[in-house]
């Protein structure tokens, strides 16, 4: 690359990493209790003879004139939790119920409540939040300054730097896998006479290939969550909009507006959606037309920008915002025959995807059992082409090896995070901004919703933690502002999913921008004018959500 006046990369994300320590001396430390999530854990086998554990808990609290609120003090859970135990398990019958199982370690203790009367110690309730190995979330109304909290050391962001990068080690050794495999994929020639066919058929339609990718992109991020998977693509992708008079921008462009608008605009995605609506305690999967139809509008205006990019540096290559960089290393595709040789490894590619996309809705797999399928097909493709073993090893360390500054990024990003949590500042800074919203009424509130978690997305750039942390106070918030639960939890998936395409704190964004040696600067050019007309779509939609109660 040559010489430029905007800063590395690494330099961006090592300045934010001080810039997080240097907030932790000026914010007050401070935190909020956290509970196990109600559904996690084996369910409380039931005593026989003495009714359903749920009934007698409900009636001995009425009984003994105690709200739900007061009854979630005493064991230190919030009051969504107890009206959760009671109303019970969800019904086989029944599409959804918002109920749920008592879980064994809370029950125990529930029924030495029911017969003696004496609240859960301290210590009991310690012992069973520790035994609890699920993800927890906040208890709304508990947040109190942590009192004589140590300061971090000078030295903390050089010491959190191995941290981030062990936080951070399944999103990284998963780049390396697909660095290897995609390396002897390339080396079987397949790739390149796609591409090269890709073109002979595009080539003169580049709408296709914008549009076509990016819906698909938005698809995948809208109904199973996919974000770090997409790390293949970008190669690809790369080479196509090269050959095709394009740049590295629009190519990664294509990938993060659809993956953005994916996740804000989200019908299904498990990690977001289910998440946000399971802790406001609203019907799982509801309300999912207008999300869709959200989904449609930002797409639009997501792909319309691309090709106003594209159109313009195809027809003046010197308006590329990446013109001075030099793209010499990267194989541009060579005119091959596609052969079925080629034919067997992409297929073997495609129906790789396929089987893990099947694995994540039906069996919950994840990175592991990706980075597992990417291997077998690294070694079916070296076998059908006839890579020996040595050169197969050698491709795959070669491609592995080309991975490791982007893999670093994402830990050096993942940082971030790790400093702001050692210094107990994360929850200081939501109390403070949620706490602003609480005066105001429903439409200033539900776009102050989407302000607040946008804001906190740099802070807690993973969707399904921003959840935990946030929609505990959100809905609750929501009830006192006139908002529906169903609007808040729409207000946090824009807020999460649309700053995701610029965030340096989400450390594949960062590892996708190395690989295609686009500096942070040039991209936020590049995305902020289409953030301005997707956030002023999210404004009007909420206005629109908030006038006919979007439930």
């Amino acid at each position: 690359m040559k010489p430029t006046r905007f800063p590395h990369t690494l330099l961006l994300i090592f300045g934010m990493i001080l810039l997080a320590q240097f907030a932790g001396y000026l914010l007050p430390a401070g935190r909020f209790e956290m509970e196990p999530r109600p559904d996690d854990g084996e369910p409380y086998v039931e005593q026989e003879g003495q009714g359903l554990l749920r009934e007698r808990l409900s009636a001995t609290r009425e009984a003994r004139g105690l709200g739900r609120k007061d009854l979630g003090e005493m064991f230190g859970v919030s009051e969504s939790t107890v009206e959760s135990w009671e109303l019970g398990p969800p019904d086989p019958a029944k599409a959804w119920h918002s109920g749920t199982s008592i879980e064994t370690g809370i029950g125990a203790l529930i029924e030495r409540w029911l017969v003696d009367g004496k609240a859960p110690g301290e210590p009991a309730l310690n012992a069973w939040k520790a035994a609890q190995t699920g993800r927890t979330r906040v208890v709304p109304g508990t947040y109190r300054a942590v009192k004589d909290a140590e300061p971090l050391p000078w030295y903390a962001a050089l010491l959190s730097i191995p941290k981030g990068l062990e936080e951070a080690q399944d999103v990284i050794f998963f780049v390396f896998l697909i660095g290897g495999v995609i390396s002897v994929i390339r080396a079987t020639g397949a790739l390149d006479a796609l591409i090269g066919e890709t073109l002979r058929r595009l080539g003169g339609r580049p709408v296709l290939l914008v549009g076509g990718m990016c819906t698909l992109f938005a698809l995948g991020s809208s109904t199973i969550g996919m974000a770090e998977e997409y790390l293949p693509f970008v190669p690809i992708l790369l080479s196509i909009g090269l050959a095709m008079r394009m740049d590295a921008i629009l190519a990664l462009g294509i990938v993060y507006v659809g993956y953005g608008v994916g996740y804000g605009c989200a019908a299904l995605n498990p990690f977001t959606v289910l998440i946000g609506q399971n802790i406001s305690g609203i019907e799982i999967y509801s309300g999912q037309w207008y999300r869709w139809l959200l989904w449609c509008i930002c797409l639009v205006v997501g792909i319309h920008h691309l090709m106003r990019y594209a159109r313009r540096i195809q027809e003046d290559p010197s308006r590329s915002l990446v013109c001075d960089v030099d793209y010499s290393g990267v194989e541009l595709p060579q005119d091959l025959r596609f052969s079925w040789r080629h034919g067997v490894v992409i297929g073997a590619f495609v129906a790789g995807i396929g089987l893990f996309l099947w694995g994540v809705g039906a069996r919950g797999w994840y990175l592991t059992e990706m980075g597992a399928i990417f291997l077998a097909i690294g070694v079916l493709s070296a076998v059908v082409s006839g890579l020996n073993p040595n050169r197969t090893a050698e491709e795959f360390c070669k491609g592995a090896g080309e991975m490791t500054t982007t893999a670093l990024l994402i830990g050096f990003a993942r940082t971030i995070q790790v400093v702001l949590d050692d210094a107990q500042i994360t929850h200081t800074v939501i109390n403070s901004i949620s706490g602003v919203l609480e005066p105001f009424g429903a439409s200033v509130s539900a776009v102050g919703m989407l302000v607040v978690q946008t804001m906190v997305n740099f802070f807690i750039p993973s969707g399904s933690g921003q959840a935990y942390v946030t929609m505990p106070i959100m809905a609750p918030l929501a009830d006192l502002t006139g908002v529906s639960r169903q609007t808040a939890v729409l207000a946090y998936q824009m807020g999460d999913g649309f700053t995701n395409m610029i965030i340096p704190t989400n450390a594949v964004l960062m590892g996708m921008l190395f690989m295609g040696r686009i500096p942070y600067t040039r991209w936020l050019r590049f995305m902020v004018p289409l953030l301005v007309k997707l956030y002023v779509i999210a404004v009007i939609g909420l206005l629109a959500a908030v006038a006919f109660d979007y439930r």
